[in-house]
């Protein structure tokens, strides 16, 4: 009786906690029968009618936008977009982004800094570190026997003075041809260890003692001296702990550990790489709300702009027959707040290509002008014979449009160097006549034309169903 009364109370707590789970994110809508959660909405919502949002939207009037998004991404699920190979791998570099520092933890960073330190502790060995200042005279490559030879007595005559107590530091600034350090008396900062200097320059470093000063020597690059300015062993552990975890932080090596880690687990696991990252962006999106509808942004994003550029955008932008058929049944509605003249408005210097010019177009489409004139006249990359402006002018557009087509006295046409005859051709329109006058705002409008009947045959054909309750209580609960 006590075990029935204990399964009971066990039962009981399962069932509340999965009403509770469904209360606390109750359903919002149901779109061609898939549930939409109320925090999915909310997560769309609250981005999209952030502060700053200029058009901002009640949550009633952004129903509607979020149920038409949603359809499209159905749209694309149905059409298997997300089956696509580019698509899905642009997907999961992203998701892969917001999983991989989770294969990273403090720990890992800890040990990764203490190997650095430990590998810059074997490298540096008994010799340990040292910052210096030097004084370089330069020798070229290939210098004769006689420049080398002037070279080296120069150095000597400075290795003298300081010999006679002449101060390095001034006299670095004075005559060493390293203007680097020069500018700092000779300073190469440092500390420097095994392997950071070519090996001549090393060599003689690591016999100095603090404050001595080399004799001359020589290396690729020229002759030296070299005053040793420290000497000192590796510093602890501890003291540059914080500025190694900060050097690996900066060149974002907690990624490439986590990598490394992700690797190791699959290997472990008998498994690919991408396994062990499903697995685990699993995991993190059932716990973090967050994080799953970022991700879940982003690949219906993806599936949006893809659907959306097939059926809509890159359409309308290449169905020349539905363009040419849209602009003559709207012609009307497309209208200029003042005269345009089509034409250019170019410079020769030739008066007798003048002529030529019109001539050469007068009877060619408007779109061919200029390949036209370039065939016709610049084809000699060597002899430009004109230099000409092609387009749709509106008053203040151009300077010789405005003088000589829109009589403007005061339009300051400047002279264009070794082209001194200005011309124009063309004729000047009150309103579009064809599809190229306006082609950008009459594909704006195509498109906008083939999305919405797009969007309203999606309606029709996946049924819509919107909770009113639960709608009421986004952001109030």
């Amino acid at each position: 009786m006590k075990l029935k009364f204990v399964l009971s109370a066990l039962l009981l707590s399962m069932g509340m906690t999965q009403m509770h789970a469904q209360t606390a994110d109750p359903v919002i809508m149901t779109i061609a029968g898939k549930p939409v959660l109320r925090s999915e909405f909310e997560y769309s919502y609250n981005k999209n009618n952030s502060e700053g949002v200029i058009d901002k939207k009640t949550v009633d009037e952004y129903v509607p936008l979020f149920v038409d998004y949603k359809l499209k991404v159905q749209a694309a699920l149905d059409a298997k977009l997300d089956t696509i190979s580019a698509l899905k791998n642009e997907f999961r570099t992203y998701r892969d982004q917001q999983i991989r520092p989770s294969f990273a933890n403090d720990s890992d960073m800890e040990n990764a800094a203490r190997n650095y330190y430990d590998g810059m502790k074997k490298a540096i060995g008994e010799k340990g570190l040292y910052s210096c200042s030097h004084i370089l005279l330069l020798v070229p490559q290939n210098a004769s026997a006689a420049k080398k030879d002037s070279v080296k007595a120069r150095i000597d005559s400075v290795y003298n003075a300081l010999q006679h107590g002449a101060d390095f530091a001034t006299l670095a600034s004075k005559v060493s041809q390293d203007p680097g350090s020069a500018r700092r008396g000779g300073n190469l900062g440092g500390p420097y260890g095994p392997g950071n200097m070519v090996k001549e320059f090393e060599d003689v470093a690591y016999t100095l003692k603090d404050g001595e000063i080399s004799k001359p020597f020589e290396t690729q690059f020229g002759y030296h001296i070299i005053k040793m300015n420290k000497r000192e062993a590796l510093p602890p552990y501890d003291s540059l702990r914080t500025n190694i975890l900060r050097f690996f932080e900066q060149r974002q090596y907690r990624l490439t550990i986590a990598q490394q880690n992700a690797e190791k687990l699959a290997k472990d696991e008998g498994t690919t790489v991408d396994k062990v990252f499903d697995k685990r962006a699993e995991e993190m999106q059932t716990k973090d709300p967050n994080l799953n509808n970022l991700v879940r942004e982003y690949h219906d994003g993806l599936l949006l702009f893809a659907i959306s550029d097939s059926l809509v955008w890159d359409k309308a932008s290449k169905d020349e027959t539905g363009l040419e058929r849209y602009f003559k049944a709207h012609k009307k509605q497309y209208k200029w707040d003042a005269p345009r003249f089509k034409g250019i408005a170019y410079h020769v210097k030739d008066a007798a290509d003048v002529k030529a010019v019109s001539n050469s177009i007068k009877n060619v489409p408007f779109k061919d002008w200029a390949e036209t004139l370039r065939k016709t006249f610049n084809s000699d990359k060597n002899d430009i014979r004109i230099r000409v402006e092609k387009g749709i002018f509106k008053e203040g557009d151009n300077a010789l449009v405005d003088s000589v087509i829109f009589k403007k006295a005061n339009a300051k046409v400047k002279p264009v160097k070794g082209y001194p005859i200005d011309a124009t051709f063309g004729k000047k329109l009150s309103a579009p006549q064809e599809l190229d006058d306006v082609r950008g705002q009459v594909t704006s409008d195509y498109q906008n034309e083939l999305e919405k009947n797009w969007v309203e045959s999606l309606r029709k054909k996946y049924p819509v169903s919107i909770n009113r309750d639960v709608l009421a209580t986004v952001n109030k609960h």
